[in-house]
């Protein structure tokens, strides 16, 4: 009997099996590696200049803030970084005060400079609509 039929077939199988695990392997690590990786950078970087751009508000406000009295400025920061939501929180840490921006595992610190320690921040929002931030020489 004629075995060759039969040789060329299974050795067409292993090989399209192995080809197509390979196949499989490589779009995760495509996904993780070229995709994940650059994208996570980028939020990492946007969002530490979104706390830059936040701190920078909150001081230029306080800088010409009223001894008695109140004012307040919108802002408007990005609604989503690589297609994620965020958060934008004032976080304490002993005497002085950082802007912590942080969407899913990424996270940046950025410092509130000049007034965090003489006058308190506090607050958070997320990068969706207008924002405001309040000043009111009363407190809070």
């Amino acid at each position: 009997m004629n075995e060759e039929g039969v040789t060329r077939l299974m050795e067409y199988i292993i090989i399209t099996g192995v080809l197509l695990v390979l196949m499989i392997v490589m779009i995760f690590v495509v996904n993780a590696v070229l995709m994940e990786g650059p994208a996570d950078r980028l939020r990492y970087h946007a969002f530490v200049d979104i706390g830059n751009g936040v701190s920078t508000r909150v001081v230029d406000l306080y800088v010409i803030a009223p001894g008695n009295g109140t004012i307040e400025t919108r802002f408007d920061i990005p609604d989503e970084v690589a297609g994620r939501d965020y958060f934008v929180n004032v976080a304490m840490e002993g005497a002085s005060q950082a802007i912590e921006v942080q969407g899913g595992s990424i996270k940046s610190r950025v410092a509130i400079a000049g007034v965090g320690a003489t006058k308190g921040v506090a607050g958070n929002t997320t990068g969706a609509g207008w924002n405001m931030i309040r000043y009111d020489s009363r407190g809070f």
